[in-house]
């Protein structure tokens, strides 16, 4: 059910049960899947690409142009999966050529007054809390939860089932797992409440904590850490997907675990 007051493009295609309230505009170029509803005074800009039952709460703006400026006009999309829920005034702005897009997975909740810029990366299940602000080139893994008002720096990466503190300040990558908290931000422990409401068992539980004295609670660098961890403890999914992610991390990992504020 569209509302008359609200404006769609000729060019939006927009499934048959989509609700639209008043005084929202969807522009050309513009996908919204089956189930979604839009709230009044959204505005939805060319590119979007919007999945099946999301919920886009008033005053949100989606697939604006980048807030960079080596942007040069090139097409680029605003890819939103399915069950997403974008509250008010929250913002995501489109890619840019160097990723061409801008993605956020199923079942995300991105909370009021939220940004996030382009060419980021959002997987599955992720919370991000009101006022936080991510740069471009930003990656979340699946079920983590970013705190309110926390700011991310460009090409930031933030690992699956991660926790980060609200106002955190976050300049360095954050392994899966984990708890974020502190200035500069370091290891808090890992996400034990959160690992067990996802059905990880306390053996599991354990065997992350193990990784994580080795990598953080040692006196190990980075790299000794990698190679303890390989060397010593038998391979499994939790411990490759922490070594694949501390390998391939580009900006540097966070502190480990201090008793000092």
């Amino acid at each position: 059910m569209n509302q008359p007051l609200a404006y769609i493009h000729p060019g939006a295609k927009i499934a048959t049960n989509v609700v639209i309230e008043p005084f929202s505009t969807i522009h050309n170029n513009v996908t919204i899947g089956s189930g979604t509803w839009i709230g009044s005074n959204v505005t939805i800009m060319e590119g979007a690409r919007i999945g099946k039952n999301c919920r886009i709460f008033p005053g949100a703006v989606i697939s604006a142009i980048p807030q960079d400026l080596k942007y040069e006009g090139e097409d680029s999309l605003t890819t939103i999966g399915d069950n997403v829920t974008i509250r008010e005034c929250a913002t995501i702005n489109r890619g840019t050529k160097a990723y061409g897009k801008t993605e956020i997975g199923d079942n995300c909740l991105i909370m009021a007054t939220a940004h996030v810029a382009h060419d980021c990366i959002i997987h599955e299940n992720v919370i991000i809390v009101n006022g936080v602000t991510l740069a471009g080139h930003v990656e979340i893994g699946e079920y983590a939860i970013i705190g309110g008002l926390a700011g991310i720096h460009q090409f930031i990466h933030i690992g699956k089932h991660a926790m980060i503190s609200g106002g955190s300040l976050v300049r360095k990558d954050v392994p899966p797992f984990v708890k974020a908290a502190k200035e500069p931000l370091s290891y808090v422990g890992i996400n034990s409440i959160g690992l067990r409401r996802r059905g990880f068992s306390s053996e599991k539980i354990n065997e992350i904590q193990n990784i994580y004295r080795i990598l953080f609670q040692q006196n190990n660098n980075t790299t000794q850490a990698a190679r303890i961890l390989e060397a010593e403890l038998n391979a499994s999914p939790e411990r490759d997907e922490v070594l694949t992610f501390i390998n391939n991390s580009q900006r540097g990992i966070m502190k480990g675990y201090s008793s000092n504020y």
